[in-house]
């Protein structure tokens, strides 16, 4: 399927569903799941934490509470206290798919999952991200955001999206 590159804060996003980038065990602590928790408020951790932990690869859905959004997922593309690697980053991301598929969702919105704090090679990463998305084929889901915090992250998604997508 198509997607778009976008740039910006995750948390400050509108979608039928987010991506959180979670390690196994759901708590969320820095990065994109400190910035979701940040601002969906009270609640978000409690109820993420309660549904873990999951295995590598494996999501988790919980309200979005104050974010614009119906669900986050929880896609545990890192082990806790580990790193990710290629299978656990594309396990995430179709599973992540999938899940907002099954959901009804038209909109999600995620990150480079398992190439922050997780570790992972940033460019290898995001290729493999981006293959997962093309060869993903939804029912519901048609609006795809692959989203980038800072101008740098940008720069190289929006690459490596066109090379994949062209």
């Amino acid at each position: 399927m198509e997607f778009d590159v976008i740039q910006g804060d995750i948390a400050a996003q509108s979608a039928d569903a987010l991506v959180n980038a979670a390690n196994t065990s759901l708590r969320m602590g820095s990065g994109v799941a400190g910035a979701l928790k940040r601002a969906a408020g009270s609640g978000i951790d409690d109820e993420a934490i309660a549904k873990g932990p999951v295995a590598l690869g494996g999501v988790a859905t919980t309200d979005a509470y104050e974010l614009d959004a119906e669900y986050v997922i929880h896609a545990a593309a890192m082990p806790a206290g580990g790193e990710s690697t290629a299978e656990s980053i594309r396990d995430g991301t179709r599973n992540a798919l999938a899940e907002a598929d099954a959901l009804d969702c038209e909109s999600l919105v995620l990150p480079a999952l398992g190439c922050g704090i997780a570790g992972f090679d940033f460019e290898a990463g995001v290729r493999i991200i981006c293959e997962e998305i093309t060869a993903f084929e939804p029912e519901s889901l048609s609006d795809v955001r692959l989203i980038a915090y800072d101008d740098d992250e940008y720069q190289q998604l929006q690459r490596i999206a066109s090379e994949g997508q062209g």
